[in-house]
């Protein structure tokens, strides 16, 4: 195994992410132009190809209600504890936002409506690791938000995708779903094919061909974010079990060879002992989990000293990590302070895998610094926040006058125009209001 990291110093925040490889984005370029006119031709060649399968682009809901069949009782209990914690996060975070109207000066009456959209499609990876989760977390908010129509794409595998994100897709409360992966699922959400709905937004987790393929339909269509590997931090001082730290930075280098890990604390005896357990802990893994924790915690692990927590605060601040835990005294000062992550974990007696997998917040979360401007996916994704206004006679004078001048001022005159249009005749706008009282 490599050599550990050894404890650093502070030091400036990692460099912007890489953009995808120019090989990626050309091939998705391609795969896209050849899926927006080949469309259900060119997506089942493509399957057959990459996905190594010739079955039924759909999935039924018949295998979907039965999937439950083959999996124990106790994780089929698992999934409905995990469900019903993302529902109702979901469902208060829904009832946060509210439309309003409000009257701005007499006559001049404005507000926001929310409107969900109507079609929201889920990609739910394959791969390594079978993420039961993802299903949950995509899915369950986009119904919580009152999304019309929810469609998700999953790629088949070998035998077939997993049964628990079978059941987990349908306990979630999808409307159709496609075993499909890669670019060619997220094409055929978002063109419609199979006769699909055309998906609104396209949300979920996958490789660097997905989060491609997703950056490049964005615009017409909307996406939760462009998400990289997967990061985490954890704030620690000399309250911090040496033992747990570790356990929890292996726990997020399982998730591969470029998922960085970092730990700040103020106590070098912490550091040290930290240092110790990782390689540890990463050689009791099974494999495959134990080659990719040990490729990420070799080339990607950081352990960072600090003078004060001021300064551990700031340094987490600086990497605005995906996932920011506190393991260190005063959970409050630390809830109040910190200002860039995607999402916190308040306390040792919490950890990232809770809320990776059934704590209830998402866990679509910004990565590669991205948490320094925006939040994870949550039911403001799925809901369009638009605004509305409406005039009576009373306040045409003044508005008019005033939206007449400021379009002079641009040099817009065909808005005066339209602007003053609308001033009954004989009625001007009067000078106090004029002079912005």
């Amino acid at each position: 195994m490599s050599q550990a990291p050894q404890i650093k110093q502070l030091k400036p925040a990692p460099g912007l992410p890489p953009q995808s490889a120019a090989d990626i984005s050309d091939t998705v370029a391609i795969m896209l132009a050849r899926l927006r006119t080949g469309r259900e031709d060119a997506a089942r060649d493509y399957a057959r190809r990459l996905d190594r399968t010739d079955g039924p682009p759909e999935i039924t809901p018949e295998a979907l209600v039965t999937a439950q069949r083959r999996l124990p009782v106790t994780l089929v209990e698992d999934i409905a504890y995990a469900h019903a914690n993302i529902r109702a996060f979901a469902e208060a975070q829904r009832a946060s936002v509210t439309e309003f109207e409000t009257e701005l000066r007499p006559g001049l009456f404005a507000g926001q409506t929310l409107i969900p959209l109507g079609c929201a499609g889920a990609y739910v990876p394959g791969g390594r690791y079978a993420h039961i989760a993802s299903a949950l977390m995509s899915l369950t908010t986009a119904r919580a938000a009152g999304v019309e129509s929810v469609i998700a794409c999953t790629p088949p595998g070998k035998d077939g995708p997993h049964p628990a994100i079978l059941h987990a897709i349908h306990v979630a409360g999808v409307d159709r779903v496609l075993a499909m992966g890669g670019v060619q699922g997220i094409a055929a959400m978002a063109l419609g094919l199979f006769d699909l709905p055309e998906a609104d937004i396209l949300v979920g987790p996958g490789n660097a061909f997905v989060a491609e393929a997703k950056r490049q339909l964005f615009g017409p269509i909307g996406i939760d974010m462009v998400a990289g590997p997967t990061d985490s931090m954890i704030l620690a001082d000399a309250t911090a079990s040496a033992q747990t730290v570790a356990l929890d930075l292996v726990s997020q280098a399982e998730h591969g060879g470029n998922s960085p890990v970092w730990l700040v604390t103020t106590h070098r005896p912490l550091a040290e002992a930290v240092l110790r357990e990782v390689p540890r802990i990463i050689a009791t893994l099974p494999e495959p989990n134990r080659s990719a924790a040990a490729e990420a915690w070799a080339a990607l692990g950081e352990v960072m000293l600090a003078e004060n927590r001021e300064a551990m605060a700031a340094q987490a601040d600086l990497y605005a990590p995906e996932h920011l835990h506190v393991q260190a005294a005063d959970p409050d000062w630390w809830r109040g302070r910190l200002r860039a992550y995607g999402s916190l974990f308040l306390g040792a007696e919490t950890t990232v895998a809770f809320g990776d997998k059934a704590a209830g917040p998402n866990h679509v979360l910004p990565t590669g610094r991205a948490a320094r401007y925006t939040g994870g996916l949550s039911v403001h994704k799925f809901l369009k926040c638009v605004t509305w206004q409406r005039v009576e006679d009373q306040a045409l004078p003044d508005l008019a006058g005033a939206s007449a001048g400021i379009a002079r001022a641009e040099g817009m005159e065909g808005h005066a125009r339209a602007a003053e249009a609308r001033l009954p005749l004989g009625r001007a706008r009067s000078p106090r209001a004029a002079a912005g009282a």
